[in-house]
């Protein structure tokens, strides 16, 4: 298996688990700011790994501009979120 799917799987697991974990505490708490944060990792997470694996057939400068558009949404949502709390 080559090094870099591992680091990929890896990535991708730990982003979801934060992702998860995020989810829990806004289910517990029912904190607003809570859920922002929630989908903001979310997007971080697929604009950086899934995303551009998805449209790797399409043009790759249209494929890298959505990635950074996906996680630039993700920050911003983080932002916001923690500006909320």
């Amino acid at each position: 298996m080559d090094a870099n799917l591992i680091i990929l799987i890896i990535h991708v697991l730990a982003g979801l688990f934060l992702v998860y974990i995020t989810a829990k505490a806004y289910k517990r708490t029912k904190y607003i700011p809570m859920l922002l944060l929630t989908f903001g990792f979310f997007l971080i997470v697929i604009g950086d790994t899934i995303v551009g694996d998805l449209f790797n057939f399409s043009d790759q400068s249209a494929v890298e501009t959505l990635e950074e558009i996906v996680e630039t949404s993700g920050f911003i949502m983080v932002i916001i979120a923690v500006i909320k709390s």
